[in-house]
């Protein structure tokens, strides 16, 4: 759950109703229902798919939900909200010992969006990754690197005023 979040940005949501359909094993790619119920297909990074192929064969309950990821008490079943993928991220958290402002999903998309955006990637390439439909929702993401956008501005015409 925490590498999906991290890796690939997803939202809770996102993690939370992913289904055994959704991972084509052979492609290496992920299919992601989104907001507004729509779809992106993801490339699966390796280490990803092989945290979740180990959580199938040794962490998931036995049920015939398909859904990926399931309850781990009874009754054992798909989470009902993106809030128990939050609640996994806060205990997680406080079990390792990290100290965050914020202990939800959420700060993982804004960590990789601030990642890409220090190592070059262009506002479109994260808001294609983050599945933004609107670069102004990108760019509340990059206002948060104010080094990685200095660097990226203009010199201003006829010098430092």
């Amino acid at each position: 759950i925490l590498l999906l979040l991290a890796r690939l940005g997803l939202r809770s949501g996102e993690v939370a109703f992913l289904q055994l359909d959704n991972i084509d094993w052979k492609a290496g790619r992920l299919s992601v229902h989104g907001k507004s119920g729509r779809r992106t297909d993801l490339p699966l990074p390796t280490d990803v798919g092989k945290a979740i192929a180990a959580y199938l064969r040794r962490g998931r309950p036995t049920s015939t939900s398909r859904c990926v990821f399931l309850r781990a008490r009874a009754p054992v079943r798909g989470f009902l909200s993106q809030c128990a993928i939050g609640s996994i991220v806060k205990h997680r958290l406080e079990r390792a010992g990290i100290v965050a402002p914020s202990k939800g999903a959420h700060q993982f998309r804004h960590a990789l969006a601030t990642g890409m955006l220090r190592q070059g990637a262009s506002l479109a390439e994260i808001g294609e990754v983050l599945g933004h439909r609107s670069p102004d929702t990108t760019r509340i993401y990059a206002k948060v690197d104010l080094d990685a956008l200095r660097k990226l501005a203009l010199p201003w015409p006829g010098g430092v005023r």
